[in-house]
This record gives structure tokens, C-alpha cells and sequence, in this order.
């Protein structure tokens, strides 16, 4: 029981300051293919936001 008890309190304080990082940091967790800041997708295949995206620039 006191496994599970110290194993609760540690993720709770890893979520706790992963929640104050992003609270301060203002910036929006993102995917791999989302976070490219130049446009570039690093995926196979792309997904359906850059498509549209795409075809809007057409």
C-alpha cells in the first residue's frame, strides 16, 4: 500500500507542475505534425486540416 501511495503522490506532482508549466508558458501542447512552425508536416499521410489547408491556398 505504500508503493501505491508514493507512486499516486509522484504523478500527482508531475501533473501538477507539467499543468503550472503550460498555465505560465501560454503555448498550446501540439502534435508532432502540428508543431511546425514553417508549414512543413512531418507525417506519411497527411491529416485533414492540412489538406483543407491546402486546397484553401489553391
Amino acid at each position: 500500500m505504500t508503493v501505491f501511495l508514493v507512486t499516486f503522490l509522484v504523478m500527482l506532482v508531475v501533473v501538477g507542475i507539467m499543468a503550472i508549466g503550460v498555465i505560465f508558458g501560454r503555448k498550446a501542447i501540439k502534435g508532432s505534425c502540428g508543431g511546425a512552425s514553417n508549414g512543413n508536416c512531418v507525417c506519411v499521410e497527411k491529416c485533414d486540416r492540412k489538406k483543407r489547408q491546402e486546397a484553401r491556398m489553391m
